[in-house]
C-alpha cells in the first residue's frame, strides 16, 4: 500500500511557509502522497442557525486544490499529489481537464484526480451549476475529460456537453490522468467500474463490513471487461484514538482486503475517525511520524 496524509489546512492554515514545511515534513518522514480537500464557498452560519456544526462554513480555510498542489509539487518534488475530493460537477469540465493536465505535466505524472459529486447546494447555486443532476453529469464529465487527455482534437455530442473539434494543450504525457471516485452510493460503484481508476471510500470501519462491497466492485469492473487489479482502493485512517497496536491491526486489515492506498487524516473527526488533540503543524507532523513508524512494515 502507498501511504499518504490529508493536509490539515483547516488547522495549520495556508501560509506558504507552513504549507511548504508540512509537505517537506511528510516527504522526509517517508509518505508517498499528500491529499487536499475542496470547497469553493462556505455558508454564513449567522443567517443559517440550523446549519450542522460539522459542515463546511465560511470560517473553514480551503486553498483551491489545483493551486496548492501546483505549489506543493514545486517545493516537495518527490511527493505524490491527490485531491480528496474535487467537487467536479460544480466546475466547467474542459477547464478541469486543462487544469489537471497542466498539473500532471508540472508534477511529471504524480497527480491523481479524486472527484466527488458534493453535498452543498449553496455552492452549486453560487457557481451557477445545477445540483439535482450532479451525479449523472459527473459521469459524462469524466468521459469528456478522458477524451481531452487522450486525443489532440475532440468532437463530442453528449447530454450535457458539446465540443466541436477542439482540444487542450498541454495534455498528459501518458494520455491520461488517473480519476478516482469518492462517495458510497451504488451508482458510484457503477461509474468506477466503467471509467474509474480507483475508489476513495472513507465511511467503512475496519470491521469487515467493507469486504462485500470491495468484492462487488471488483466483479462490476470485471463485467465491464476491465482488470479489477487495475482499479485501486484508497481508505482513510486516523490516529486520534487507539494505540500503535490498534493502528497496525487496522492497516493490516485494509491491506488484506486489497486496499492499494492508505490515507491518514489527523484533523477529520467523523464516524469512526478521530482527530488528534493538537492543531499546530508540529502536532500534525509528529502524529504522522508516529503513525508511519507504527505501520511501516505493513505497507
Amino acid at each position: 500500500m502507498q501511504l499518504g496524509a490529508v493536509a490539515p489546512i483547516g488547522d495549520i492554515g495556508g501560509d506558504p511557509d507552513v504549507v511548504r514545511d508540512y509537505a517537506l515534513g511528510l516527504e522526509a518522514i517517508g509518505y508517498d502522497f499528500v491529499e487536499v480537500t475542496d470547497h469553493v464557498l462556505g455558508v454564513n452560519t449567522a443567517s443559517r442557525p440550523d446549519w450542522p456544526a460539522d459542515r463546511n462554513t465560511s470560517r473553514d480555510y480551503f486553498h483551491d486544490p489545483f493551486v496548492i498542489l501546483t505549489y506543493i509539487t514545486a517545493v516537495a518534488p518527490r511527493l505524490g499529489l491527490s485531491t480528496g475530493v474535487l467537487i467536479l460537477p460544480q466546475r466547467q469540465t474542459a477547464l478541469v481537464a486543462k487544469q489537471a493536465a497542466c498539473l500532471d505535466v508540472l508534477s511529471r505524472g504524480r497527480f491523481r484526480l479524486g472527484i466527488g459529486v458534493g453535498w452543498n447546494e449553496v455552492e452549486f447555486v453560487g457557481l451557477n451549476e445545477r445540483f439535482g443532476n450532479r451525479g449523472r453529469r459527473s459521469e459524462e464529465q469524466v468521459e469528456v475529460m478522458q477524451a481531452l487527455w487522450r486525443d489532440a482534437h475532440v468532437d463530442f455530442r453528449g447530454r450535457y456537453h458539446t465540443i466541436d473539434d477542439a482540444g487542450i494543450n498541454p495534455r498528459p504525457a501518458s494520455g491520461r490522468v488517473p480519476v478516482w471516485f469518492g462517495g458510497h452510493h451504488e451508482n458510484t460503484l457503477a461509474r468506477i467500474a466503467r471509467r474509474g481508476d480507483g475508489w476513495m471510500p472513507n465511511a467503512y470501519p475496519p470491521d469487515g463490513s467493507a469486504r462485500e462491497v470491495f468484492d462487488r466492485l471488483r466483479r462490476m469492473v470485471e463485467a465491464e471487461g476491465r482488470d479489477p487489479a487495475a482499479v485501486g482502493i484508497e481508505v482513510w485512517t486516523s490516529c486520534g484514538a487507539g494505540s500503535e497496536a490498534d493502528w497496525r491491526r487496522e492497516a493490516a486489515h485494509w491491506r488484506d482486503l486489497g486496499a492499494t492506498h492508505l490515507c491518514l487524516t489527523t484533523a477529520f473527526d467523523r464516524r469512526h475517525h478521530h482527530r488528534i488533540a493538537g492543531r499546530t503543524p508540529d502536532d500534525h507532523l509528529a502524529a504522522a511520524r508516529r503513525y508511519r513508524e507504527a505501520v511501516a512494515d505493513i505497507l
